[in-house]
């Protein structure tokens, strides 16, 4: 039983508040993405909630060197999974992490053996 402020609640307020529980974690989605830079030397791993944000900041961030990703170009979407759970996307995310490059590559070249861009999928700008 919930109690909240030390009091107890009524089994319908318990439900509708296991309703509003259940619909805020179903509407959360989390992406743990790949990105190379132009000439597919370099991988990073990253992990966000809107992964069309986070790409267009990877994006404006190019050939500078604030970050590791514009430090080596990297802003070219090569791989994605999505998640509902925030601790699956970071735990993935770290296991992605510790892989070596050629685990890595395994892992991309199942849904992209091409290895073709992706940021399609979520923006529309120049990143080639």
């Amino acid at each position: 039983m919930l109690i909240f402020h030390r009091k107890e609640i009524s089994r319908q307020a318990r439900y509708e508040s296991y309703l509003v529980i259940y619909k805020v974690m179903r509407d959360y989605v989390f992406y743990v993405y790949i990105l190379t830079n132009p000439t597919k030397t370099t991988l990073y791993i990253g992990m966000t909630n809107s992964l069309k944000r986070r790409l267009t900041e990877h994006l404006d961030k190019k050939g500078t060197s604030k970050s590791v990703t514009g430090k080596y170009f990297c802003h070219q979407l090569i791989y994605y999974e999505v998640f509902q759970y925030v601790n699956d996307a970071i735990a993935r995310e770290n296991q992605i992490k510790r892989w070596s490059r050629k685990k890595k590559e395994l892992l991309i070249n199942r849904s992209n053996p091409e290895w073709n861009l992706l940021n399609r999928d979520f923006i529309s700008a120049d990143y080639g």
